[in-house]
Formats: structure tokens, sequence, C-alpha cells
């Protein structure tokens, strides 16, 4: 018998929202910081708005909005009106149902038929697999403690049908999880009203109007009156829900994935044998990655021992690479790891990550076209040595303060977005991670130095060049301005300099050295 669950998100749109905001917290962007300071908070009611028809319409509201009588629908004016301090969002339709698509292939770790249902729900059709979590019940719990840990309210529904499934988890009363026992569907829906059904609003007033309420008022109604007066899709539904008509569900597709394998005749406990075939398990994914036109960014490598243990390395590149030569040779360094134990009976190899690579001219022997790919293949070798946090590149940020303007990732990390360098403004190649006090001698307050002293050394100053004026960050405390100067010295030494404290009297100026230039 066919058992579908359908796992409903109340507030789905919101729920995404307040993921993403806790997301960028933990991003080490003071920027982003800075944009969540004035973000709403979990007190503070908060809808997402579109314009619709020519209207400003909500739709959706967290729970502190629907306890002042906000609900989706209603007109953005008329929200203020309840409740003034009301925060809004544009509400981002796409974004949404690209998440809750992510969120159902998710889902194929309980079923592998799942589908994204209307713009708040998932349904899994779970025949055949609730043993393998216990029993139905289980695997609904499991589902929900997953998204709970992620913030996601959700309530669940298990019945013989999508539609009982579907109704009951929007329209039954009762705890979180509902399960409907097999062959009990006409008694679940029996007390549901009418608009469970998923009908027309006006098909739904009309049968409110005729007395039938509830969908168990229409199991006695004739199916040739009911389309008489209502079409035919009353009797569809409602046949659809109690399992009398087919209504399939289309899953999502299997995510391609870029693999290749190899099975042994008899366990291999070799080292060498183990190496010659993952050798040319790598060839061939290359050939597979050069027909897609992508290059890797992570491989995994997984040998199946016979004793049931899984042994695993994973490495990444810096830049997408189908070469099975550099890539073997990050592999190589992995296979001492390795306990063949009593033989290893298969492997798998997995593009996990990949990118589009198109064709490109590497250059002559020693050309300039080789600098990019030796630069990444000595990247990838010391990454995968040393770890990949180990190994980090400098990106701009979007900060004016040049000691908060630079943030060091992982080199093998391409997620985060730079921000572009002003080529106008130049900065030295040695800057401080702390600028450090000096002793300075300048004519007036606001000109620069003619002598510093910094580390015990005196510097007479011959040609400066400034000031170039940095505010401080307004939302940060000693947001004060500073005045650069770059300075050379008699012996052609080129500093970075700045003054402090000139606009908060009475202190008196401050001198910093922040930075040497090559």
């Amino acid at each position: 018998m066919r058992r579908v669950l359908s796992l409903f998100l109340p507030r789905w749109p919101i729920d995404r929202r307040e993921r993403s905001d806790q997301t960028k917290a933990r991003e080490r962007n003071d920027q982003t910081k800075l944009r969540e300071s004035f973000a709403p908070r979990a007190d503070k009611p908060f809808v997402l708005a579109a314009s619709l028809a020519g209207r400003r319409i909500v739709t959706a509201a967290d729970a502190a909005a629907a306890s002042e009588g906000i609900a989706p629908g209603m007109g953005l004016a008329d929200a203020r009106a309840l409740y003034p301090g009301l925060a809004m969002a544009e509400a981002d339709f796409a974004g949404d149902a690209a998440a809750l698509a992510k969120l159902a292939r998710w889902c194929n770790r309980f079923s592998p038929w799942t589908a994204p249902c209307g713009a708040d729900g998932v349904v899994l059709d779970i025949t055949g697999c609730a043993h393998l979590f216990g029993d139905e019940a289980g695997l609904a719990a499991q589902s929900l403690a997953w998204l709970k840990r992620r913030g996601i309210e959700c309530r669940a529904a298990i019945a013989d049908s999508l539609g009982a499934a579907w109704e009951v988890s929007r329209f039954a009363g009762g705890g979180a999880i509902a399960v409907v026992p097999p062959g009990g569907t006409r008694m679940a829906l029996a007390d549901l009203p009418v608009a469970a059904l998923r009908l027309e609003p006006e098909i739904a007033a009309l049968l409110a109007r005729l007395g039938l309420r509830r969908i168990g008022d229409l199991y006695a109604v004739p199916r040739a009156a009911l389309a008489a007066r209502c079409g035919d899709s009353v009797a569809l539904r409602l046949d659809e829900a109690l399992g009398l008509a087919p209504e399939p569900l289309s899953p999502l597709p299997p995510e391609k994935l870029l693999w290749s394998r190899r099975s042994f005749a008899e366990p291999s406990p070799s080292l060498d044998s183990i190496a010659a075939a993952a050798r040319e398990l790598l060839a061939h994914l290359c050939r597979r990655l050069t027909e897609e036109g992508v290059g890797a960014r992570k491989l995994a490598l997984a040998l199946y021992r016979v004793d049931g243990r899984i042994e695993e390395a994973a490495i990444g590149t810096a830049l997408p690479s189908r070469d099975p030569s550099h890539l073997w040779r990050l592999f190589e360094e992995h296979l001492p790891e390795f306990d063949p134990g009593l033989g290893v009976e298969d492997m798998v190899l997995t593009a996990s990550v990949a990118e589009k690579l198109g064709p490109a001219q590497l250059g002559f022997a020693g050309g300039p076209g080789r600098g990019a790919a030796d630069l990444a293949a000595l990247i990838d070798r010391l990454a995968n040595r040393l770890g990949s946090r180990a190994v980090t590149r400098p990106v701009p940020r979007a900060s004016h303060v040049p000691e908060r303007a630079v943030l060091f990732v992982p080199v093998l990390d391409s997620s985060l977005a730079a921000v572009a360098w002003d080529p106008a403004k130049p900065r030295p190649v040695r800057l401080l991670l702390h600028p450090e006090p000096i002793e300075a001698v300048a004519p007036v307050p606001d000109d620069p130095p003619l002598l510093f002293r910094w580390r015990r050394l005196s510097h007479r100053v011959r040609r400066a060049d400034g000031p170039e004026r940095i505010a401080g960050e307004w939302w940060r405390e000693a947001a004060e301005p500073r005045d650069y100067y770059r300075v050379e010295d008699e012996d052609g030494g080129r500093f970075w300099l700045y003054c402090a404290g000139l606009y908060q009297p009475p202190a008196s100026p401050r001198w910093f050295l922040h930075g040497v230039f090559g």
C-alpha cells in the first residue's frame, strides 16, 4: 500500500530569511555584522512583502507579526497601521523556491521519491522506507528534528495518498506529527473543512452555502449532483484524497554526479595495486570532466574493504582542474595513510565539486601562460599537505579602515565574493597588524613630520605626500578620523604614517606608523 509523508512549513519564507541571517552572523565580515545590527530581531514583528497588482501585499509574517493580527494577503499599509514599527523585507519568490527545492533534495535521505509541494511544503513517497527508521512516526520525527535544529517550524502527516497527507498536515489539529493508519483515510478526513481539498476559494464558499462544510458531508452526495453545481474539480479532489483516483508524484531529478568506479575480482591488500587502480580511475574521470567541459575543485576517493570499513581521502584545488598528472600528485601524498586491511574489493572516485572549465592555451615552456597554472599547482600541494585552512589568501573587505580592509580566507575557498581593490589608493607592501606609536616632530599639527622615531631609530623625512583623510567607522568605539602621509627618509626608506587626535581638543595629536612601502 502506498504511504506518503507531507512536511508543511507554516512560515517557510520567514524561516528561510532568519536562517540566512544566522548564517551571515558566523561570517568574519564586520560589514555583515553591521547590517545585522539593523536587522529585525525575533521579538520585533517582521514580514515579507511584494508588489501585486499595484499594491504592496504582505506575503509572509512571523509569529510576532501574527500575534499583532498581521497575516499574509493583508496590505502592507494596513499592517503598518496595526503595528507602526513593523520590520519589512522584500519577498524573494525565486529564492524561496530554490531553497525549498534544496530542502526537498535533502529529504532524499528518507526516500528517493521527493518533491516540493506548493510554496510551503515537501512531499515524500515513503512506501517501503519507514522500517529503515524504526516506523513511520520515527521517520517523521527524525525529519522534524533536523528542521527544528535549523530553526524551521514544521508539521508532518503520513497517509495513504498525497492529497490526504497534504490535507492532514495543514488542517488537522493535534501535535506536530499525525499518522493516519492504513485504510483510515475516510475517517481522518471526515471532520476537515472542504477547503482542505485544495479547491478554489469560490468553490469552497459555494459548498459552504450549500451546507457542505466538512469533507465528510461530501461522502453521501451523488457525484453527478456535485459536478452539476460545482464542476468536476470537487469530485476529482475528493477521489484523489481518498486514493480512488491516481495522483502521481513527480520527484526531483537526481543530481548529476561525476564519478568512476572500479571493482576487484579478488580483494586486493596491496597498496601498489590500489595505487595503479586509483590512477586508472582518475584518468577515466578526467576524460569525463573533459567531455562535460568542467574541472574538478574537490575530489574524494573511497576504498571499500572486505570487513565493511571505508577508507577515504579527499583533495581540493585552487582552480578547476582536469589534469590527471597534477591531481594524481595530490592523491599520491595520501596513499601511505590508507589501510587496506584484509583487502579492498571496491573503489569509487567522485568529483564532489566541479566548475566550468573551457579549453585554454597554456603557452610555451616557461612562457607567461604557465604562471597561473604553476601557482595553482603549488597552492594545491601546500593546502593538501598542511591542511586547507592552513594556507590563506587576502581578499579585500568593504571597510575604509586599513587594518580592517583585508580578510584572510582559506585559499581553496571560492565562496566569498571579493571587493575590488581601489588602484587609486596605494597601500604599503607591509601593513602592520596594529599601528605602532611613534615620536614625531611636525612644524604644525596638520603638516607631515620633519623627523620621527620608530623602534629606537630616528628617521629624517626628505619627501612627504598627503594627507589622505580616512574617517573612522562611526558604529565602532574610538572612531576618530586619521590623516595619512606617505613619507621618504634620507636613506630611501618609505613609510606610511598617520596623525590622530587633531579634531578632539584638548587632546594633543598622536602619530603612528602603519606600514612600510617596498
